[in-house]
């Protein structure tokens, strides 16, 4: 019996060295024909870099990047996108990022919401979104 499968496993440990966590998190998991990313941000996937740091259209790009990629890899796609939850540390990304972000989505029409923070879990990331999707026939990767 499939129960959930956890895609890309990590611990906080690596990805964020510079302080004092030792977290079991994943990029993602399907759950029931559900697929729940982990709020993607302006990093590198494989390597944990940051990318484009100092411009919040190159963070999106990657963010979203990074959304296909995990959601091909649970065995979904951008559009069985449902909800989309979005992190802005200064209102005035707002339009920036919803455009990049919108290239991604055209034609999908989620739930969309919008929350400016203050920070971000480094300070060079200015955009972290947070994305829920579908697998269409209910099936994914096996459970682990």
């Amino acid at each position: 019996m499939t129960v959930h499968t956890r895609i890309r496993p990590f611990n906080t440990k690596d990805t964020y060295p510079e302080q004092n966590l030792d977290n079991d998190l994943c990029q993602a998991v399907v759950a029931n024909g559900v697929v729940y990313l982990r709020g993607q941000i302006g990093q590198d996937l494989e390597t944990r870099a940051s990318v484009g740091i100092g411009d919040v259209e190159a963070q999106t790009e990657r963010a979203m990047e990074n959304i296909a990629t995990l959601l091909d890899e649970s065995g979904s796609k951008l559009e069985h996108i449902v909800k989309v939850v979005v992190y802005l540390t200064d209102i005035r990304y707002r339009e920036t990022v919803y455009r990049t972000m919108g290239k991604w989505l055209k034609g999908v029409y989620p739930v969309s919401t919008g929350i400016v923070v203050d920070s971000l879990a480094r300070p060079e990331w200015l955009v972290e979104i947070d994305a829920t999707a579908v697998i269409p026939d209910g099936s994914g990767a096996d459970a682990s």
